[in-house]
């Protein structure tokens, strides 16, 4: 019997060949939006490694939507051809390909963080950052201009022309950014959404632009392809979104043809209060599963084996996602897969290095294989 991490899952037409997934993680080593050939091999190493599915970066649907000048783009056609390669090597290695769209809202026009993190300057290209209502994230950062109805329709339309390249590139599966205080987050939010229109002051109102996107990308992506939406569950702080309204979005949102809810937290305010631990945000996950009655992803601090395969067998997310142990170790599948008895499926390139296989044996005898 296959220990429940190492069990197939399947989506609509994608079956993800086990419950492991690489989460969404900003690398900021791209020019005007462009994939390279670091991000070849930084997620083709963990497609190699193992892992069921493999995210691809926040990818800004448009250029003022980017975090930092070195954040991933999906917003002009040229983005194609090197997401295209990427997605295509994931799927050589037997994983499925993802992709996330976003748009870094009142969070933008930032430097990249390597050295430390600051507003960008005029002379270095900087934009000005737009959101529900002109609220700076923190002192650091840029205030905002709130944007009008028909600037927010423009920024719907990128998220749906986002899609056609994401169908066009080849990945199996697309994630809507609506988490860590980015501008569908920011929408939902009181903390940052003080509007007085249709897009703000009721949970409906709050949550329309979400659904709208939701609506947008829905219609773009093929009809046998799962759409994920990863969500921030509370904002940690007191007048922020809460887990009820999580529940009640990730309903909603099963609905209006989202298939799956990746469970974050957080990143709305600087100052919320987050009480970090293995496995933090996994009840989140198991209450939206099982009250909003969709599949859910698990993130958060899950670095060990025998805690992930007890988050799905248990029931409490359908995937588990790992972004900084992903980090540390690209092959975590495998090196899980061999903690847990699980016979784990290694590139043939490097069978001679795993445990109780004949090609391994044989090296011992041919030290020069070694």
């Amino acid at each position: 019997m296959s220990q429940p991490l190492f069990t197939p899952f399947q989506l609509r037409s994608v079956t993800f060949p086990n419950r492991i997934g690489v989460s969404p993680m900003c690398q900021y080593s791209s020019e005007d939006g462009f994939a390279t050939d670091w991000h070849l091999v930084h997620l083709g190493s963990r497609a190699q490694g193992g892992a069921g599915l493999v995210i691809i970066e926040a990818s800004a649907v448009t250029a003022d939507g980017r975090i930092s000048s070195g954040d991933l783009g999906i917003y002009k056609d040229d983005h194609i051809q090197k997401l295209k390669q990427i997605a295509a090597f994931i799927h050589s290695q037997g994983a499925r390909a993802g992709i996330q769209l976003a748009h870094a809202g009142r969070k933008a026009s930032m430097t990249p963080p390597f050295g430390g993190e600051r507003l960008l300057l005029p002379e270095e290209g900087a934009w000005q950052p737009v959101g529900p209502s002109a609220i700076a994230f923190a002192p650091n950062y840029a205030l905002p201009q709130a944007l009008d109805a028909a600037a927010i329709a423009v920024i719907v339309r990128a998220f749906a022309q986002a899609t056609q390249r994401a169908m066009q590139a080849g990945f199996d599966i697309v994630e809507i950014h609506a988490a860590h205080g980015y501008l569908l987050h920011e929408f939902m939010s009181p903390l940052a959404n003080q509007r007085t229109d249709v897009y703000g002051g009721s949970f409906e109102n709050r949550i329309r632009l979400t659904v709208d996107v939701v609506d947008a990308v829905r219609a773009e992506w093929s009809a046998h392809l799962p759409l994920a939406v990863r969500i921030s569950a509370t904002d940690w702080a007191e007048g922020g979104w809460t887990p009820d309204e999580s529940v009640k979005l990730s309903g909603l949102l099963r609905e209006h043809g989202v298939d799956i809810i990746d469970v974050s937290s957080g990143g709305q305010v600087p100052n919320a209060k987050i009480p970090l631990g293995p496995g933090y945000q996994v009840p989140f996950a198991a209450r939206i599963r099982s009250e909003a009655g969709i599949a859910t992803a698990a993130v958060g601090m899950i670095t060990e084996p025998a805690q992930a395969n007890e988050i799905v067998a248990s029931g409490q997310a359908d995937l588990v996602f790992l972004a900084r142990e992903m980090l540390r170790d690209p092959y975590w599948p495998m090196h899980a897969a061999a903690a847990l008895g699980e016979t784990a499926s290694w590139p043939v390139q490097y069978l001679r290095a795993a445990p109780h296989h004949s090609i391994a044996r044989a090296a011992v005898d041919r030290p020069e294989q070694n």
